[in-house]
C-alpha cells in the first residue's frame, strides 16, 4: 500500500476554504476546486514508495500493470487506473457541459491528433481516448443542473416569461416565443433538440432576451410559480451575465442534495453544477464539451453530437448494505464504484470491497488499512493506494482514538 499525495487545481470557480477545512489543513489563500485522486497523465497522484522515494502513481502502475491492476481489470481497460476521485468544491457555477461516450471518445481523440492539434491547446475537446461517466456524493448542500426536465415543464417557465414581459408592455423577444413553440411539439426529443439549439445558437438575440429577463424580474415581477428555477436562472446571470447557459438552465432538471445523496451522470446528460461540495469519482477522463458558463473553448456542432436530447428522471443512487457492514454506492458503470467508511470507537473493523485496484482518502479522525502483506495508518486529509494484490484489506478505527472516523473508498465496478 502506498500513501500518496495529491493535485489541487485553483480554477477560478473554486472554493477557498471547503478542501482545506475538511482535510483539516490550512488554506492556501487562492480558489482551490479540485484536488485529483488517481493516476491521470493530467494531473497524477504521486505514491511514497516505503523507503520516502516518490513516483508519479501512472509511472508506478505502468512498471508492473498485472500486479499494481489484476488480471481483471487489466484486461477489461488496459494498463491504466481506471478510475478518478475528485474532491470538488463549488463557489460558483461550473460550465454547462456533457461528456463523451468511449466511442465518441476514441474517434475524437484520434481525429484532434491526427489533426496535430497540441494535447494542451486551448481549443482541443478531447484530451484523451475515454469516456467520463460520473457521479457525486454531496458532502454539504450541493446544487445542480442536470438532464432535460419534461417538455411541459419547462414550456410553462418559459410561458410565465412571456406573461410578465407583456404585462410590463415589454415586447416579448421572438426567441422566447418560438422556445415556447418548440417545447410544444408532440415529438419530446425534437422539441428539446429545437429549444436547445434555438438557445445556444442564438446570438444577440437570446443576449438581449436575458437582458429584458432579468431587468423585469428586478423591478419586481413574480417568481412564482417557479422560484426555483428562476432563482437560479438570476444567480447564474450574476456570474455569466447574457449567456445562453442561463436560459438553457430553464430546460433542466433542478437538483438539489443533502449531505449523503448521490447522483450519477451517463454520457450524453447535459449538466451543471452550480455550488456546493461534493466527492466526484468519474472513468478515468478529462474529456468535457462545453456549452456555455465558461471562458473555456466550447464546440456547439460537437457538443451537439453528444447530447441525449430526452427527459430523464433524476438518476440518484441509493447505498447498498452487505452482510460485511460495507455501505456501497454503485453506479451502472464497470469502471467504479464507491464506498463509504465509518469507524467508531472500538467499532469491528470494515473489509474494503476491492475489486482490483484501490483508492482511500480519509475525511475525519484516522483509520488503519491492514492487510496480509502491510499495514498503512491514514490520518485526516491523507489518502492511499491500494493494489490488487494488497487484498483483503480490512479497515480499522485507531486504537484509542476517541473521534468518530470517516473515509472514502473508490475501486473498480468489475464483479457487481
Amino acid at each position: 500500500m502506498y500513501q500518496i499525495e495529491n493535485v489541487l487545481r485553483p480554477y477560478a470557480w473554486g472554493s477557498t476554504t471547503a478542501i482545506a477545512d475538511l482535510l483539516g489543513r490550512p488554506a492556501s489563500g487562492g480558489p482551490e476546486a479540485e484536488m485529483w485522486i488517481g493516476a491521470h497523465p493530467d494531473s497524477p497522484s504521486t505514491a511514497i514508495h516505503p523507503n520516502g522515494a516518490t513516483q508519479p502513481l501512472n509511472a508506478l502502475i505502468e512498471s508492473d500493470p498485472l500486479h499494481f491492476l489484476g488480471s481483471e481489470s487489466l484486461s477489461e481497460f488496459g494498463p491504466r487506473l481506471p478510475f478518478l476521485a475528485k474532491l470538488l468544491a463549488a463557489e460558483q457555477p461550473l460550465s454547462l457541459q456533457v461528456h463523451p461516450s468511449l466511442e465518441q471518445a476514441q474517434e475524437g481523440f484520434a481525429r484532434e491528433n491526427a489533426a496535430g492539434i497540441p494535447s494542451s491547446a486551448a481549443e482541443r475537446n478531447y484530451r484523451d481516448d475515454n469516456h467520463k461517466p460520473e457521479m457525486i456524493f454531496a458532502l454539504t448542500p450541493f446544487k445542480a443542473l442536470c438532464g432535460f426536465r419534461p417538455s411541459a415543464g419547462s414550456k410553462a417557465v418559459f410561458e410565465h416569461l412571456a406573461r410578465i414581459l407583456d404585462s410590463a408592455a415589454i415586447s416579448v423577444p421572438p426567441v422566447i416565443t418560438h422556445v415556447v413553440s418548440d417545447l410544444s411539439a408532440p415529438d419530446e426529443p425534437a422539441g428539446l433538440k429545437a429549444a436547445f439549439s434555438r438557445l445556444i445558437e442564438g446570438g444577440s438575440q437570446v443576449s438581449d432576451a436575458i437582458n429584458e429577463v432579468v431587468a423585469v424580474f428586478s423591478a419586481g415581477a413574480p417568481l412564482e410559480p417557479h422560484r426555483e428555477a428562476l432563482t437560479a436562472m438570476l444567480d447564474i446571470n450574476e456570474a455569466f451575465p447574457g449567456d445562453p447557459g442561463v436560459l438553457i438552465s430553464l430546460l433542466l432538471n433542478h437538483l438539489s442534495l443533502e449531505p449523503g445523496e448521490v447522483v450519477y451522470l451517463p454520457a450524453g446528460n447535459v449538466h451543471a453544477y452550480l455550488h456546493g461540495f461534493g466527492l466526484e469519482v468519474m472513468a478515468s477522463s478529462d474529456n468535457v464539451l462545453r456549452g456555455g458558463l465558461t471562458p473555456k473553448h466550447v464546440d456547439v456542432p460537437e457538443l451537439m453530437k453528444t447530447v441525449r436530447f430526452e427527459a430523464l428522471g433524476v438518476p440518484r443512487i441509493e447505498a447498498t448494505g452487505t452482510e460485511f457492514g460495507q455501505e456501497l454506492y454503485r453506479p451502472p458503470f464497470k469502471e467504479f464504484q464507491l464506498q463509504r467508511i465509518e469507524l467508531g470507537p472500538g467499532a469491528e473493523p470494515v473489509p474494503l470491497a476491492q475489486n482490483g485496484p484501490a483508492v482511500v482518502v480519509v475525511v475525519s479522525g484516522s483509520v488503519m488499512l491492514d492487510s496480509p502483506k502491510s499495514d498503512l495508518l491514514l490520518q485526516r486529509g491523507a489518502a492511499a493506494f491500494i493494489p490488487d494484490v494488497e487484498a483483503p484489506v480490512n479497515v480499522h478505527p485507531v486504537q484509542g482514538a476517541s473521534d468518530v472516523s470517516i473515509a472514502f473508498a473508490v475501486t473498480t465496478g468489475l464483479g457487481n
